[in-house]
């Protein structure tokens, strides 16, 4: 007999289930107005019924969070299976905040927002008592202490998990801070942009970076620096991120868990 395969669903329930949006109505609107595709194709039945496994994508105007780049995050941590409800994460280059949106509608408890510039995070998400805006705050000297409220309970202050999207920096000069802030089964997942992380010489026109084997190699040598400097971290895979980042480059998302 052939192994069992998972019922298909309607693509609203799907577009709910996937976070994507907060409520089947919502999913159902943006269905209706052409800006859902599935596996490939717009679709415009919110009744379609819907694999599982199927590739859904969700275009910037048609999306529930507060920015564009929400739709990267949901995306990689549907792949990777990490769910932040309930967890305490660290938002590194947070800006306007789509990445500490997309955590907070999914459950998390707290999320510290750190970025190097002013003014940038989202009003809303500033009155949030679930967040605390970290703004200028460069990560590559974050401490314990700019995160606790209580200094002396810092050995066992520990995050959970940690979600990443810089620009003009290297993930490499970033992350380690941060990433000793964890504790012991704590995930993350980060945005590989090449057109940051390549070098002058790889980027084109307007700042593309469009050689699939630049992709491939920055990819490769952001894997071969997480394994050597994180050794006991699990990483899941890299993933292309749904959506192209400003000016059509591509980019990519990558997850990690520590060990339990």
């Amino acid at each position: 007999m052939p192994p069992p395969t998972s019922p298909k669903t309607r693509l609203d329930v799907a577009l709910v289930a996937r976070g994507l949006f907060e409520s089947r109505a919502r999913a159902t609107a943006a269905v209706k107005a052409g800006h859902v595709q599935v596996n490939g194709q717009v679709m415009t039945r919110a009744a379609h019924a819907t694999d599982p496994e199927a590739e859904i994508k969700v275009s910037g105007a048609g999306h529930n969070y507060m920015s564009r780049g929400g739709l990267k995050l949901a995306h990689g941590l549907d792949v990777f299976g990490y769910d932040p409800a309930g967890k305490r994460a660290i938002d590194l280059g947070a800006s306007t905040g789509g990445f500490t949106d997309v955590l907070l509608k999914r459950g998390a408890a707290h999320v510290y927002a750190v970025d190097v510039g002013h003014d940038q995070l989202h009003p809303d998400l500033r009155a949030d008592p679930r967040v605390s805006n970290l703004e200028g705050v460069n990560a590559r000297g974050l401490t314990r202490d700019q995160i606790s409220a209580s200094p002396e309970d810092l050995p066992e202050d520990r995050l959970d998990c940690l979600v990443c999207d810089v620009s003009f920096i290297r993930l490499s000069l970033v992350l380690p801070p941060a990433m000793a802030l964890l504790g012991r089964g704590g995930w993350m997942v980060a945005l590989i942009k090449p057109q940051f992380e390549a070098g002058r010489a790889a980027i084109g026109k307007n700042g593309v970076v469009s050689d699939a084997g630049v992709h491939a190699r920055v990819c490769d040598d952001f894997v071969a620096w997480f394994a050597e400097t994180f050794p006991d971290w699990q990483y899941a895979e890299i993933i292309p991120s749904p959506i192209v980042g400003p000016q059509g480059n591509k980019e990519f998302l990558f997850g990690a868990r520590a060990p339990d």
